[in-house]
């Protein structure tokens, strides 16, 4: 698998290896051992699936709060998205700072996203699926969110009216935002 860096510390673009033929390709998106040697070591208790139908559709910018804050592995299963991770934690010489990316069943890319960062993406296309693991349980005294157009992030469909749900539409900016992570 390659793993790259991005500006962000501890925010990491993993491509796994592709072993294809005439029938498609195998590929392993997870191994315990193979992200331990690359210095994960991280155990996931949760996956999580989601649809979004509609191309433009936003989900985040989440995340959630100590006890309970998740790291993340996020992969697209079908589609296209851009996924986008944002540092919240407070101290940090990167806080507020965004690092975003294409994730495509095409490219096979996926996202690790530590605990301390804020986590969203939108769809490039319509029918695009995200599949990721989290490293604790979705707990609702924890969860939260950040106003997906309050970070500074250059959305690559900025020229159409996102998709959002209630309670994304009514997160609050991130400078009325108090983070709950210290770097």
């Amino acid at each position: 698998m390659i793993v790259e860096k991005t500006g962000l510390s501890g925010v990491l673009l993993i491509t796994p290896k592709r072993f294809g033929d005439d029938r498609g390709f195998f590929s392993e998106s997870w191994s315990k051992r193979a992200f331990a040697d690359t210095g994960i070591n991280i155990e996931f208790v949760q996956d999580n699936h989601s649809l979004s139908a509609t191309t433009g559709t936003v989900r985040g910018l989440h995340f959630q709060a100590p006890p309970h804050a998740q790291a993340k592995l996020v992969r697209c299963g079908r589609g296209r998205i851009f996924d986008v991770a944002v540092d919240i934690r407070r101290g940090s010489p990167t806080y507020g700072n965004w690092f975003g990316t294409e994730l495509s069943f095409k490219n096979g890319r996926q996202l690790f996203v530590p605990a301390g960062f804020l986590h969203g993406f939108m769809t490039l296309e319509p029918d695009s699926e995200i599949v990721y693991k989290c490293s604790d349980f979705y707990a609702p005294d924890c969860d939260g969110a950040v106003r997906w157009d309050s970070c500074g992030i250059d959305w690559p469909l900025a020229d159409i009216e996102p998709v959002l749900s209630e309670k994304d539409a009514a997160a609050p900016a991130l400078a009325a935002f108090e983070t709950p992570f210290e770097y």
